[in-house]
């Protein structure tokens, strides 16, 4: 039987595929710096997307195990 990682563990892991540091500094500014905004809006609404649809699979016990309620999908999935 395939063990599951600790709560802490597990809900480190779906944070981290959350968050994306970029290296903006080639963008200068004008058009560069509404690129790269708009590159790190889709970035951030993709990696929200991919933890619901991560934590969205786990079943309700798994959610249970790291201390989260299927109500709090969306709210994790933003960051806050």
């Amino acid at each position: 039987m395939k063990r599951l990682p600790s709560g802490r563990a597990l809900l480190k892991q779906v944070m981290n595929m959350s968050t994306m540091e970029m290296n903006r500094s080639a963008a200068v500014g004008g058009v560069g710096n509404v690129v790269a905004n708009l590159f790190s809006m889709l970035s951030a609404w993709n990696d929200a997307r991919l933890t619901r649809r991560e934590l969205n699979n786990l079943s309700d016990r798994e959610l249970n195990d790291i201390g989260l309620a299927r109500g709090d999908i969306g709210r994790i999935a933003r960051g806050c």
